[in-house]
């Protein structure tokens, strides 16, 4: 009596995914990798940086010359590695950031929606602010305007009372301001009539006239843009690297092409091991 021979065991759903040459299942195989090292690195910089994200793109020339558009800047939340300081408190204490008194804060505006991966006609909600922050006020104050003739000419190094009348920066001593006897050390502050709803930030694009509180309209809200209350904070920025935020500000084409390469690559790479396979078989039908 002969006996049986032991039933193969047959390779799980798991292993099989792992060995399958079926090419759409490398396909798979492989956008699972990519997808699992992306998700590790994205993991580790939260870690480390504390908020989310832990990177962010310059987008415009607002912060120009101290961060220029492409740059890719590295995020840590508002109290890691030291407490959050403005312009206002660096000025005293001497720290500087970016070429200026001050954090550079990544913010939320009026608390707007900020998706994690932004793809365009489906995630809704605007990309994070990135502007100074210069001074921090209290529920019921007096939003403060800074003011900035020469822009990102030149770096003031203090700000001055001022008013606003007829569209023009007064003194307290009643000179008017003009591009002919404006200093270029000078900024100037002017206090507006908008009282703060909340404790919040007060911000400026290194690059802007003005700062952002206290008159000027949301883009995309339409809303005038309130103080930064720390829950509308995403962090700070410690460093940046130049033109690579070129990369995510184009992730969706980008992750379009590689997926095509992968594709081709895939298919021409079958393609190449199934002419040798015919070619051994022919030689081993000759021989």
């Amino acid at each position: 009596m002969s006996q049986r021979e032991p039933k193969e065991e047959q390779p799980g759903p798991w292993k099989k995914f792992l060995t399958s040459t079926n090419p759409w299942v490398s396909l798979a195989r492989e956008l699972a990798w990519v997808a699992a090292v992306v998700g590790a690195i994205a993991l580790g910089l939260f870690l480390v940086s504390g908020t989310w994200p832990a990177v962010v793109t310059i987008e415009s020339e607002s912060m120009v010359p101290h961060m220029q558009v492409g740059d890719l800047v590295f995020v840590v939340s508002a109290d890691r590695f030291g407490e959050l300081q403005t312009w206002t408190s660096g000025k005293e204490t001497g720290y500087q950031k970016f070429g200026d008194y001050g954090d550079i804060l990544i913010y939320r505006p009026n608390d707007a929606p900020n998706p994690p991966v932004s793809i365009p006609f489906i995630t809704k909600g605007i990309h994070p602010i990135i502007h100074r922050a210069m001074d921090r006020v209290g529920q019921g104050d007096p939003i403060p305007k800074y003011y900035n003739p020469f822009r990102g000419q030149t770096t003031p190094v203090q700000y001055i009372p001022a008013t606003v009348r007829n569209n023009s920066l007064v003194l307290p001593d009643g000179t008017v301001v003009t591009p002919q006897n404006a200093d270029p050390k000078n900024g100037y502050l002017v206090l507006t009539e908008i009282k703060s709803p909340h404790p919040g930030y007060i911000t400026k694009g290194d690059n802007n006239l003005v700062s952002d509180q206290g008159g000027y309209l949301s883009s995309v809200s339409g809303q005038v843009i309130m103080p930064v209350r720390d829950d509308w904070i995403v962090g700070k920025a410690l460093f940046a690297i130049p033109l690579l935020g070129y990369l995510p500000l184009n992730i969706v084409p980008v992750a379009v092409i590689l997926i095509v390469i992968m594709i081709v690559w895939e298919y021409h790479t079958r393609k190449g091991e199934n002419e040798k396979a015919r070619g051994k078989g022919k030689r081993n039908r000759k021989g």
